[in-house]
């Protein structure tokens, strides 16, 4: 952790040099890497200890059962023993290296986490408004601190004073500040982060040690994760199947001394261990980390697996229509011209009098002008020395003045009453134009201009909050996964209606409210629905906790961002999309994991059956279709793959099986083909080429 004892001396070339090193750093484990594995044994190792081990019921039995051939091993020593003994601990190393490795990637972006803390000296406010200087981790619950330029800002809070440029790139990442102002939304800060610009007075909401970054580095190192449900669920099934095979093979012992063939406890060890579902009981704990991991890689913080989870199983998604499923300004799309007027009269007309306006309209506008009538984008010396009239409340026209020449656009009603002061007329078919745009959910702004004494109409632009590209194809995507899309807006209902249609989700909520978006949260959970929402502002914190999955922006208020249960650091709304995808991915690779940990003991029960009992039983030598070479090669080669096929499958654990939007039903047969499938014919071809090696060992080939 570094100290800055007095951040008001860093000068103005020293923050920037301090937002540039940190722009464009994102919190990502990046891809695995086979040097992992070293240098996440010696966590292994340390795993070894038995209460870690009781943690996990399967591994737990391999663990008993390693020791227990240990003992033998010692006591009775061949080297039959002595390699299968090695070969069961290295089965617990194994899986003990797939959660360490898990934890590592986690540790180390929290270690990235812990670079951007700084012990900072605050600035508090004392009740007379004087200031005092205090460290950071001295300030409570409502203590008000002043943060200048070049100040690190000591700790969560809002802000209560003020509007600063921030730089929040030490946490997300993005090269861009951010404007952060008391009231609205946007008025929580984060400690750690970097004021770059004018002067705010922040008040403190959390306490010292649990700010958002502190929770942060908990969450990634794996300190507060805790088993999902469905986790819980999954290793219940395995201890119910491990005692169930642990019966079968105790029950063996009396009829192999019956039958004169007694095996050894290695021998029978071996056989259980082989048995009982150890790939995905090793995996188990990777796949989780690693699917919370996934989230992290994109910048999306999850304060639970059972979020990440919960995304996975999601029925109806809400999704606000501004900003997620539109650009979320309104952008000119068509120029209509009336009367006389061409549409290149029209353009020209409707450049001019955007030139000066440097709202996103005004410049979508130009920009339209460009593009589609070959217009020039900056204005020319002549066109710069004319009058230009900004947009104001009053009037709610701009424009522009030059050579005895005037050119308005705004509001109808107002360009309406400027033509007629200028002895204009406004022809009917102005008012059917922008009827026909108000229908169709746009915006009409009509352009005007007066020259030579006349005033007239030269036509109405259209402005449209435009639908991001390739949204409808994504809601495709869902609709095919069995996920309902709801537009939430503020608009009214003919205006949501138009851009419900064309961007494609099923249904709308129109003229939404607070207590509407509850409403419908509880409507579908009350169905037997999960729903999962965006927001960021203090008014969606009640529905963002009442969704079972609620992701608050980072830009949001301090209860947006307690009431989610995920933190998406970018501010992104379209990315809730990309959640449900990363939890359906860690639901189908546990899965899969699972179906090829069980379809692979059918292989191993030819390899170790004949192995054991053919002596006294000829007829099961049949079963021996991998013709391998002794009994104690089979037993040896049957363990060895049982360990090594914990460590091949780490990578796909930590990655995840490849994710593609199908029905449930489609996914299943996948699963069942590859892993299903998979999982069975992949043992016979492992457990024969390890013989091929075994039977060459002295005293076991």
């Amino acid at each position: 952790m570094t100290t800055n004892t007095d951040t008001r001396n860093r000068s103005v070339e020293e923050v920037q040099q301090h937002h540039a090193e940190n722009a464009g750093r994102k919190l990502q484990a990046g891809a695995f890497n086979p040097r992992q594995l070293l240098s996440s044994l010696p966590e292994a190792l340390r795993k070894l200890n038995p209460r870690h081990q009781m943690r996990n019921p399967v591994m737990f039995v391999v663990w008993v059962g390693s020791a227990l051939s240990t003992v033998f091993a010692v006591s009775q020593p061949t080297v039959f023993t002595i390699v299968a003994t090695v070969w069961l601990w290295f089965t617990v190393l194994f899986a003990n290296l797939a959660e360490a490795v898990a934890e590592g990637r986690g540790k180390a972006q929290a270690e990235s986490l812990r670079r951007t803390k700084k012990e900072s000296i605050a600035r508090r406010l004392r009740e007379d408004g004087t200031e005092e200087r205090v460290p950071g981790t001295e300030l409570t619950i409502g203590d008000l601190v002043v943060v200048e330029a070049g100040e690190v800002i000591p700790g969560d809070g809002d802000v209560v004073e003020g509007i600063a440029t921030v730089d929040e790139s030490a946490i997300t990442g993005e090269s861009a500040p951010v404007i952060r102002e008391s009231g609205g939304d946007r008025c929580a800060v984060t400690g750690g982060t970097t004021v770059l610009s004018d002067r705010i007075v922040v008040q403190i909401t959390t306490k010292p040690g649990e700010s958002f970054v502190d929770r942060m580095i908990a969450l990634v190192e794996g300190a507060s994760r805790q088993k999902t449900p469905n986790e819980i669920a999954l290793t219940i099934l395995l201890a119910v199947l491990t005692i169930i095979f642990l019966l079968a093979v105790v029950a063996l012992q009396p009829m192999a001394i019956y039958s004169g063939n007694g095996q050894s406890v290695i021998v029978l060890t071996a056989l259980l261990v082989c048995l009982i579902p150890t790939t995905i009981g090793a995996l188990l704990s990777a796949i989780g980390i690693a699917g919370m991991d996934r989230l992290v890689q994109r910048n999306v913080l999850a304060m639970s697996g059972r979020a990440v989870e919960a995304a996975g199983d999601v029925d109806t998604l809400l999704l606000d229509k501004t900003g997620t499923i539109t650009f979320g300004n309104r952008r000119a799309t068509e120029l209509i011209p009336v009367g006389t007027s061409t549409v290149d009269d029209l353009a020209r007309a409707a450049r001019l009098s955007s030139l000066a306006d440097g709202t996103p309209e005004g410049r979508s506008i130009v920009e339209l002008c460009v593009t589609a009538h070959g217009l020039a984008a900056e204005a020319s010396d002549a066109e710069k020395a004319g009058e230009f009239v900004p947009f104001a409340a009053q009037t709610r026209m701009s424009g522009i003045d030059i050579d005895g020449r005037m050119v308005r656009k705004g509001a109808t009603s107002s360009v309406r009453a400027w033509v007629i002061e200028h002895g204009g007329q406004v022809p009917d078919e102005v008012h059917e134009v922008v009827d026909g745009i108000s229908q169709d959910g746009g915006t009409p702004l009509v352009c005007a201009e007066y020259a030579n004494g006349i005033a007239l109409v030269r036509g109405v632009i259209r402005l449209s909050d435009v639908v991001k590209p390739g949204m409808k194809e994504r809601f495709d995507e869902l609709r095919s996964m069995g996920i309902k899309t709801v537009m939430i807006t503020g608009d009214n209902p003919l205006t949501a209606r138009a851009i419900a249609a064309e961007a494609g989700v099923d249904d709308f909520l129109a003229e939404a409210k607070p207590e509407d978006k509850m409403a419908l949260i509880r409507k579908e959970q009350e169905g037997g629905k999960l729903v999962a929402m965006t927001g960021d502002g203090t008014n969606d914190a009640p529905a963002l906790a009442q969704a079972d999955v609620g992701v608050a922006m980072n830009t949001g208020t301090s209860a947006a961002k307690e009431a989610g249960n995920m933190v998406d650091l970018d501010s992104d709304p379209t990315k809730l999309i990309e959640i449900v995808e990363i939890g359906k991915q860690l639901l189908i690779t546990r899965g899969a994991l699972t179906t090829f940990s069980i379809a692979n003991d059918l292989a191993k029960y030819f390899a170790i059956l004949p192995a054991m009992f053919a002596a006294i039983y000829p007829g099961l030598g049949r079963l021996n279709i991998m013709h391998l070479a002794t009994p104690a090669s089979a037993i040896i080669s049957a363990v060895i793959f049982n360990a090594l096929i914990i460590v091949l499958l780490i990578p796909l654990a930590l990655r995840g099986v490849r994710y593609r939007p199908a029905s449930a039903s489609s996914l299943l047969r996948r699963n069942l083909l590859i892993y299903g499938v998979g999982g069975v014919i992949t043992p016979f071809l492992g457990i024969w080429l390890i013989d091929l090696l075994v039977r060459l060992i002295p005293g076991i080939g």
